[in-house]
């Protein structure tokens, strides 16, 4: 069970430690018609806005996508590209594995 922050700082502080400890896999699926999209997974959705986070990679990355299901997809291949991306918004390089 998660504890009760009550100080904002506190809580900015434990995203931080969350997102640190977040094991994320990225990969390439084929959608419809031979299109590639990239699959984000193991974000807590629970923890962390999949929406938001969904927003800023595709205004990053110029492309479409959705957040659903507990994962994020992205239109195209971004494997390259996602894990430096979200290191940028604070999670652990080491724990993102691209496949």
């Amino acid at each position: 069970m998660v504890p009760r922050i009550v100080n904002p700082l506190d809580e900015m502080l434990f995203k931080e430690v969350l997102k640190e400890q977040q094991r994320i896999r990225v990969y390439v699926e084929r959608a419809r018609y031979g299109k590639l999209k990239t699959i984000i997974e193991g974000i807590d959705e629970k923890e962390f806005d999949l929406e938001e986070i969904a927003k800023k990679l595709k205004a990053k990355l110029a492309c479409g996508g959705t957040a659903k299901k507990g994962r994020i997809e992205l239109q195209g291949d971004h494997r390259d590209k996602v894990k430096k991306l979200l290191a940028e918004l604070g999670f652990s390089e080491e724990l993102i594995e691209v496949e």
